[in-house]
Parts: structure tokens; sequence; C-alpha cells
């Protein structure tokens, strides 16, 4: 039996939170809340009405490195994207502020990025 349950929220850690709260909101389509040392993104309609992204400030932030045993991922977010808009969603992610980490060279169904603060996501082909 349960003893609790899971919102819809999802938090990551990170050394700026408003800065990191612009790039997913602009990269998923929300709308930026609060400032300081916690602000989130929510989101009026689509898949993620109703949930809600938050950026908690985190002092001291040592960001993830990918692939590594020794400052690994923790998690990761997988995005999703019909395979004929994936180098148009890649290209639109690069120029919000995410790097590629690793492509899928014609031959797999996700790409890894790392976002401004360097939590690992990978776009994936729905």
């Amino acid at each position: 039996m349960a003893i609790t349950t899971l919102r819809d929220v999802v938090v990551l850690d990170c050394p700026e939170p408003g800065k990191l709260a612009d790039f997913y909101a602009r990269m998923l389509g929300g709308k930026v809340e609060g400032e300081g040392r916690w602000v989130e993104v929510t989101f009026d309609s689509g898949a993620l009405k109703g949930r809600t992204f938050a950026f908690q400030e985190a002092r001291g932030y040592v960001p993830p490195q990918w692939p590594s045993a020794e400052r690994s991922q923790q998690f990761h977010l997988d995005f999703y994207v019909p395979r004929e808009e994936l180098d148009a969603a890649e290209r639109e992610a690069l120029e919000l502020g995410a790097e590629l980490l690793q492509g899928d060279g014609g031959e797999r169904d996700f790409r890894v990025y790392r976002d401004p603060a360097g939590h690992p996501f990978c776009l994936c082909v729905e």
C-alpha cells in the first residue's frame, strides 16, 4: 500500500533558477512564475497542462557530468518529438542554450543534451 502520492511537480537544483526556468519555459511552451531562489514553469495547455516544473537555487551546485561515475546524472528528462521534427527541435534547443552531448548518428531514436545548468536531457523520437 502506498504511503504517499506523487504530484505533478518536478524540481531541479541549479545555480540560477530564473535562467533555467526561462530555458525550459521557452523549450516546452510554459510560463515562468516567481523569482529568486524558487522559480516555477507552469503549463496552461497541451500534454503538460496542470504540471509544474520548478527550479530551486542550490548554493555550491556542482553539475552532473554525462557519462560519469564520479558525478553521475542521478536522473534525466526525456522529451518526445515527431521524427520529422527532431532536427528542428535540436536547432531550437541549441539556440536556447542546450549543448549536444551525443547525437544519434542516424542509428538511434534519441539524442543527449545538457541544459544551461548541466542537467542531461534527451530529445527522443515519439
